[in-house]
Order: C-alpha cells, then sequence, then structure tokens
C-alpha cells in the first residue's frame, strides 16, 4: 500500500498543501508568465524548496510538487535545451522530495507524509485559459504524447503518486490513467468544475466520479481549482457515482482572469477552516487548498483534522 492510501486509511482526514504560485508571488517572485511557478524552477529552486517544507511544517500531510506547468515543450519554448527541459521537470518532484526528506529528519514524529507529482491539463500549457473550458482544438493523440512525455520524466525522478489535477475533460483523465497503468503508479483525479454538478467541459461530475470508480490505480477523485461555494455539492455527486475517497482542494473564491492572469478580488470572507468543516462532514476524506490558498489557511486545515 503506497503513502497516500495509508493516509487515507489511518487518518479521519488527510490535509494536503495549498497553492504554490501564491507563496511564490509573496516571496517576491514575477511569475505572470507562460511558465507560470514553473518558470522559477529554474530562477530559484530553493524558494521552491521553502514553500514545500512550509506547507508540511503547516501540517500538510501531502505536498504537490511545481510541474502542474512545467514540461519539455513549454521551457523549450522559452530558450532551453531539449535536456535543460527534461532536467527542469525531473527537478520539480526532487526538490519536493527534498523538502520532505529535509521536513522528516527534523520532525521524525511525522512519520508518514506522501509527495505527488503533479500533472496538470494540456490547457496550462496553452496558458490561453482553455485548462478552464477543455477547449484545445488539438488532436487527442498529441495531447496524450504531451502527457507521456513529461509522465516518464517525472517517473524517473521517482513519483510514488500522480496528482492529475485541473482536468476539465473525462477524456483527459482517461489519458492520463491509461499512461499512469503503463509505472503502476497510483493517483488522484481532480476535476476543474464550473458549478456544483459539471466539470468545466459541461460532463457531469456524477459521470466522471463513476468512470474513475472503475479504476485501480486511483486512490482518490475529487476536485481542485474550483469555487468553493460549488465544492459541497459536488463531494454529494461524487459519493452518489463513487466509493473511492474524495479529495477536494478549491481555491479561495477569489476571481482569476486566466487572459491577463490577474486575480480580481471578491472573497466570501469565510476561514478556510470553516469551509473544510463543511466538506468534511459532505464526505471528503482528503482537504487542501489550490489558487489563492497559503500555509494559514492549510494550518486552518489541520488544527480542524486534530479535532476529529
Amino acid at each position: 500500500m503506497d503513502i497516500f492510501s495509508k493516509l487515507l486509511h489511518e487518518k479521519k482526514l488527510v490535509v494536503v498543501d495549498g497553492a504554490m504560485a501564491t507563496e511564490l508571488e509573496a516571496r517576491g517572485c514575477n511569475i505572470n508568465d507562460e511558465l507560470w511557478s514553473a518558470k522559477v524552477l529554474a530562477e530559484n529552486p530553493e524558494l521552491i524548496r521553502q514553500v514545500h517544507y512550509d506547507y508540511y511544517a503547516a501540517g500538510a500531510d501531502v505536498g504537490i510538487s511545481a510541474s502542474y506547468q512545467a514540461t519539455v515543450p513549454g521551457f523549450m519554448k522559452k530558450g532551453f535545451t531539449r535536456e535543460e527541459s527534461e532536467n527542469l521537470v525531473r527537478s520539480s518532484l526532487q526538490i519536493l522530495l527534498d523538502a520532505r526528506e529535509q521536513f522528516l529528519k527534523e520532525h521524525p514524529e511525522r512519520d508518514r507524509l506522501a509527495a505527488a507529482a503533479g500533472i496538470g491539463p494540456y490547457g496550462a500549457f496553452l496558458a490561453d485559459g482553455s485548462e478552464y473550458t477543455g477547449n484545445y482544438g488539438t488532436d487527442k493523440q498529441a495531447v496524450y504524447e504531451f502527457h507521456k512525455e513529461r509522465m516518464v520524466l517525472l517517473a524517473e525522478a521517482g513519483a510514488e503518486l500522480f496528482a492529475f489535477e485541473t482536468q476539465p475533460c473525462l477524456w483527459e483523465a482517461e489519458q492520463l490513467l491509461e499512461i499512469a497503468k503503463g509505472y503502476g503508479i497510483p493517483c488522484w483525479v481532480s476535476f476543474s468544475c464550473k458549478d456544483s454538478t459539471h466539470i468545466c467541459d459541461g460532463t457531469p461530475i456524477l459521470e466522471c466520479a463513476a468512470r474513475m470508480d472503475n479504476e485501480e490505480l486511483a486512490q482518490a477523485i475529487g476536485v481542485n481549482c474550483t469555487h468553493p461555494e460549488y465544492v459541497t455539492g459536488l463531494i454529494r455527486e461524487i459519493r452518489s457515482g463513487s466509493q473511492k475517497p474524495i479529495i477536494v482542494y478549491p481555491n479561495k473564491g477569489e476571481e482569476y482572469d486566466p487572459v491577463r492572469k490577474i486575480w480580481l478580488g471578491t472573497r466570501n470572507g469565510r476561514r478556510f477552516g470553516d469551509w473544510a468543516k463543511e466538506w468534511h462532514d459532505a464526505g471528503a476524506q482528503a482537504i487542501g487548498g489550490c489558487c489563492r490558498t497559503t500555509p494559514i489557511d492549510i494550518a486552518e486545515v489541520a488544527a480542524f483534522a486534530k479535532t476529529l
């Protein structure tokens, strides 16, 4: 049994980390770029390691690598050689593994921490907002080959768990699972959703849950990068279609312009820990945060988990 599965089996609530890009911006990085936070892998990898460490210190049981937008074609487009680009993709996971190792040496009482290799959708590479629609205008085989290249590199780097996240399309999630089967590496699958019943391309989340329920490698099914107000309804829909553990790590409730790559505000004012209680009561077994969340928010989730 892999570490993530053991955590789900042993803990009443597994705590997942929060946003990487938000923390990098708070620490002085300019990530308004097609590479987004992956840009910092080349510029200041130590800063990424520090963010991973801080999320573990905040109480996260699971860290996610900064590979969401780290791809060979993405780096090569910015002028890196193929070899340099491949090494940067591998480094995204190694940095997380190093942060976990350091944290465990200093905190041996936290003897079980997971490290997930983050895999974003094809639209994240396009950097045109299509990661929130699924309208790629691209041949599906090209998408498959794109994902396989990155997953091969992350597998070589020692991936123990894949996080297939912010998936706007069921077919793309199915492709990712098919590639993972070649390595036998477990995963979770989390979709981006446009309301409380549908993922971003319009497919009912119930249909997605039922489809993922049959996949042995899928250790959990859920949603991320989704408005928190939709999440309780989505949890109920997922539970109707699957008995697998449910993972949710929504954003903080602010509006995002994916074209201009800026946040527009309009937060709802609720504490993230209060949301976590609602989601756990609805059936979520793993909870973390996505865009605009911080170690403070994850600490609130961890504090709630200790009350269970």
